[in-house]
């Protein structure tokens, strides 16, 4: 990472952690833009150089982690099978959200925030669709002869599914990092013993 892009990602921290934490004091509603920046040391116009809005804060590092799962994905290997792919792809996102949204604190106010803000918590929603049909594309053409666009997206929304539920169950709960993060590896395993026993 070049000098400018250091830069640029302290500028960015600096701000999720000021949102972060007057979210937890204020409130998401009664905090504002201004405030953030004042509270990170910035400008207003800072601020709108990173994130479109202010909800866009929570969703910080959302596009470099599907970028991740995206070149898992891409980078399939001969041989490999959809499930091994898959769980590639899900341990180097989870492995962002533990270095990243875990220590900022932003991972816990994102699931606390879904639960108590209906707007926000459709914008969340409308994140994780987005980034569920991405995955899906990118499964599908991965395995032109074993997925189609339908089948691909069901594994993809099951297993992402999976893991986010855990992620927030577990964040609710006030489990330390650690244990999040085991959480969140072992969802889709766990979803899939229950599924497959299910009586049809």
């Amino acid at each position: 990472m070049g000098l400018r892009e250091e830069k640029k990602e302290r500028t960015r921290t600096a701000l999720v952690e000021a949102a972060v934490r007057l979210f937890g004091e204020k409130g998401y509603e009664r905090t504002t833009v201004a405030e953030i920046t004042a509270a990170a040391g910035m400008s207003t116009r800072t601020f709108f150089l990173h994130f479109p809005a202010k909800e866009d804060v929570l969703l910080a590092n959302a596009r470099s982690r599907i970028d991740k799962g995206l070149a898992v994905v891409g980078g399939r290997r001969p041989g490999q099978s959809v499930a091994a792919v898959l769980e590639a792809a899900l341990t180097a996102m989870v492995a962002d959200v533990v270095a990243d949204d875990l220590p900022s604190g932003l991972a816990a106010a994102r699931a606390r925030l879904a639960a108590s803000e209906p707007d926000l918590a459709a914008r969340l929603l409308h994140g994780l669709v987005s980034a569920h049909t991405e995955l899906a594309e990118a499964l599908a053409r991965a395995f032109p002869a074993e997925l189609d666009e339908v089948s691909a997206a069901a594994v993809v929304g099951a297993a992402v599914g999976a893991v986010s539920a855990a992620a927030e169950a577990a964040l609710r709960q006030g489990l330390p990092p650690a244990e999040v993060r085991a959480a969140m590896l072992r969802a889709p395993a766990l979803a899939a013993v229950h599924l497959t026993a299910a009586p049809a």
